[in-house]
């Protein structure tokens, strides 16, 4: 791609990173980038920290998060901004903190903004063992880290956010060498191939965006796993048989809507991890897995973010 491209920019916070990228990639978005000053200022001090990053290259100095949509010149943007403005509004609606939530647009070049994003992306330690490494970048992997290639590109997820943290460590407790894994939402594919690294047995991603397949597959043979099979739809429409862990990381909504289904994909004693659900919505999710007819097993919280592990 190259060119002339319009850029749409949400001034928010952290915690409204996810679902203000969600709303992008609702949209025929181009590219999204996004910059978390948590990236920087909540790392601690040692090898794998920003130690050579400066907070003065975020735009706004660490003050506010930005989430950046990237569109054609030939769509129309009125309606685009016009449709994104409700979305915050219900984003609110939801208990979400979207922070100043002022949404500006301008035209950019495309080399203004295609690669502007890796210069403070670095590997980071997102698990007891699992080291999250963008493709670019070079690192000596300790004894026991398990290293996950990713080139994020267009793709939701690199493992910064608190919710894929939460994910990723409970991958870690509960993944073995004979587990089968389905990733709901998989995006990126960081969480289907921290499976994969971790020996699962089996492991389906699932995405309704082709961008995330595609993204998907590529981290897939970054990482040359090849017990990953990446599908794009429902998973109640494409995906067949049952596994042992079945992951979600989107938003509370979404996982109470899933949650019945889901059940009919776990093996009996098998794992649903959930995360991507705001402390405020956390008993939303709880009753409705209960109402399920699940256990749960434990509840994490990392900042604003809940991440449920439940059993049947």
């Amino acid at each position: 791609m190259q060119g002339t491209w319009i850029e749409i920019k949400v001034i928010t916070e952290s915690e409204a990173i996810e679902p203000i990228s969600g709303i992008f990639y609702s949209l025929d978005v181009k590219g999204v980038a996004i910059e978390d000053p948590k990236d920087i200022l909540n790392r601690e001090q040692g090898p794998l920290t920003w130690d050579f990053a400066d907070i003065n290259i975020l735009e706004y100095k660490g003050e506010a998060a930005v989430v950046k949509g990237y569109f054609s010149e030939e769509d129309n943007i009125d309606e685009l901004l016009k449709y994104i403005k409700e979305k915050m509004e219900d984003l609110k609606n939801i208990g979400i903190n979207v922070g100043k939530g002022e949404i500006f647009c301008n035209k950019v070049k495309e080399e203004d903004w295609a690669n502007n994003w890796k210069k403070y992306y670095k590997p980071a330690k997102v698990g007891d063992k699992i080291v999250v490494k963008p493709i670019w970048e070079e690192y000596e992997g300790k004894l026991g880290e398990v290293i996950v290639e990713l080139d994020p590109g267009m793709a939701f997820g690199t493992g910064t956010h608190e919710t894929t943290r939460m994910c990723v460590k409970a991958l870690e407790k509960y993944v073995s060498k004979d587990t089968v894994v389905f990733d709901i939402g998989t995006g990126s594919g960081i969480l289907a191939i921290t499976a994969s690294k971790l020996n699962a047995k089996k492991v389906v991603g699932v995405d309704l965006d082709p961008v995330a397949v595609d993204s998907a597959k590529e981290n897939i043979q970054f990482n040359q796993v090849n017990n990953i099979e990446v599908l794009q739809g429902n998973l109640m429409d494409v995906v067949s048989g049952k596994a042992d862990i079945v992951i979600a990381n989107i938003i509370a909504e979404i996982i109470v809507v899933l949650t019945e289904d889901v059940k009919k994909f776990i093996k009996p004693g098998g794992y649903f991890i959930s995360s991507g659900i705001i402390r405020d919505r956390k008993e939303l999710v709880v009753q409705k897995l209960n109402e399920c007819g699940f256990k749960i097993v434990e509840i994490n919280e990392d900042g604003e973010w809940i991440c449920i592990v439940a059993t049947i």
